[in-house]
Parts: C-alpha cells; structure tokens; sequence
C-alpha cells in the first residue's frame, strides 16, 4: 500500500435548485484522528455520517471539515411593530410646536430601529431528505478528494524518506570503514595515551593495561552500527508496508537518534565525530518528516 501524509486539502461545490453549497476539508499532522466540524444551523444532523465516513478512511490527522450553504430561502416576513411605532408617533406629537412641524416621512419611520422586523423563512430549518443526501454525497467526492490529495502527499514524502534513509546507511557504513576505528590506529592511540601516562610516574603498568582495554571498550561502536543498519532494514520495510506506519516510523527515527547520540558520545576521533555529527543531522530531518506520515 501507498505512504499516506496527514496533510491535505479539498472542496467541493454543489447545488439543488436555488439552494447551493460548499464541501472544504483541511487536514494536518496529529497524533489520532481530531475531528472539527463547522456546519450551518438546522445541519447538524449530517455530523454523525460525517464523522462516520472520515473515521473509515483516516486513521490519523487533525480534520477541519466546513459547510457553506447559500440561497434556498423563501421572501422574508415582514411585519410592523405597533407598539413601538404608535411609541414614536407619541413622542413625535408631543414634540410638535417644540421642534419643526414638518411631518415625519415614512421611510424614516420605518427605518428606526424596533419598528420593523424581519425574519429569514426556510433557511436555518432543517434541509429535506433528499437535499441531506445530496448533500451527503458532496462531502463523499469532498473526502475522496482528500484521500487522494493526501496519498499525492505521501508519495513526495516516501522518496524523501528514502533518500535520508539511504544517506544514514552511506554514513553508518563510512563510520564503520573509518580508518580510526582500524585495529592499528586504535593499538597506535591507546599506546600513546599510555606512554603519556606513563610519562607522569608512580603507576601501575598493571593497572594502566587494565584501564586501557576498559577504555577500548567504551569506545567500541560495533553494536551501534549493528542497530543502525537493523534500523535501516526495518524502515525501508515499513515504507513498502505503506499506509498507517506513521507511528512505528516515528518510533524508529527516536531509536535511530539514541544510536547516533551514543555514537558521537564514545567517539574519540574527529573524523568519527563528524560523521556522527552528519548522521545525527540526517536523522534530524527524518524525524520530521515523518511527522507527517499518517
């Protein structure tokens, strides 16, 4: 199966009649399957096959589905509130013979505010069963739409993966075959160190020698690199496994940093310490962009 990203985006536009609407859904990154809806008043009752759907085709991802519907409302009712007209044609005549005469224009009487009211009809109700299931079938192409966006995603994501995944086999391989981990640069450096130590009197060959292969054995990496390339194996096998390893990928680039670290923190060469210092920086890198990975 193909590599999934969590990241995502679609929209889709329907209509029925006058009434007309749009399906947009965002996804990112996140650590289970978050689901936000912004749906129009009377809609809610689309919110459980919603939900339904994307947890059948997402595993993981934070979700932000939208639903804007426009038009489908009948001519608006109109009515006059009385009681607060007849209040300001009161006031109006008790101002008469205090202000100007004239008389007040309709339109103005009608624009004051409480003297009209004007309520929307058949817009906030709740859509018939057959706009529901137009509407449902939006929000299917909608998710489809991101399904596929996301898989175009994971695709760009799997070559980047294998690139870093390739660079940190090249640079575990170049930490093996690095000529300060030879037997005879480390026998050559151990016996300098020793002859320096030596140099300061009052101690024990014996005990030197001891301390000396002690030493060597800190700094060996052999069992790093082993885990390292076990690494590698294991995350190009995750990659051909594909869809929903998110999570063991993550896990694998947190072990691929501990034998990094560990790497560098027993090197005792330069050019090991760099090449330690590059791995960790692949490794870097890798981890987030797997952080992407559903």
């Amino acid at each position: 199966m193909a590599l999934t990203s969590m990241t995502g985006f679609a929209r889709t536009d329907g209509a029925d009649g006058e009434l007309a609407w749009h399906w947009e859904i965002r996804s990112v990154n996140g650590k289970g399957l978050d689901i936000r809806l912004r749906l129009p008043q009377g809609y809610e009752t689309l919110e459980p096959r919603i939900r339904e759907q994307l947890a059948a085709k997402l595993r993981r991802g934070n979700c932000q589905i939208s639903l804007t519907v426009e038009g489908g409302a009948t001519a608006p009712e109109v009515t006059i509130n009385e009681r607060a007209l007849e209040a300001i044609l009161g006031a109006i005549e008790r101002l008469n013979g205090r202000v100007s005469p004239e008389p007040p224009r309709i339109e103005a009487l009608l624009g004051l505010r409480g003297v009209l009211d004007v309520k929307e009809t058949g817009r906030d109700g709740p859509p018939a069963p057959d706009v529901i299931e137009r509407l449902m079938a939006g929000f299917t192409a909608c998710l489809d739409a991101l399904v596929r966006a996301r898989t175009e995603e994971g695709a760009k994501l799997a070559n980047v993966l294998h690139e870093q995944i390739d660079q940190i086999e090249a640079l575990a391989i170049a930490a093996r075959d690095c000529p300060a981990r030879q037997p005879d640069a480390i026998r050559a450096r151990l016996a300098e160190q020793v002859a320096r130590l030596t140099d300061l009197g009052n101690l024990d060959p014996q005990r030197l020698h001891q301390e000396a292969v002690l030493l060597a054995a800190r700094a060996d990496i052999r069992e790093e690199l082993d885990r390292l390339f076990a690494h590698v194996a294991q995350a190009r096998q995750l990659l051909a496994e594909g869809n929903g390893v998110g999570r063991r990928l993550d896990f694998l680039a947190q072990e691929f940093n501990r034998e990094a670290n560990t790497l560098c923190s027993k090197s005792n060469d330069s050019e090991l310490t760099s090449i330690g210092l590059e791995l960790k920086a692949v490794i870097d890198q890798l981890r987030e962009q797997v952080q992407n990975i559903e």
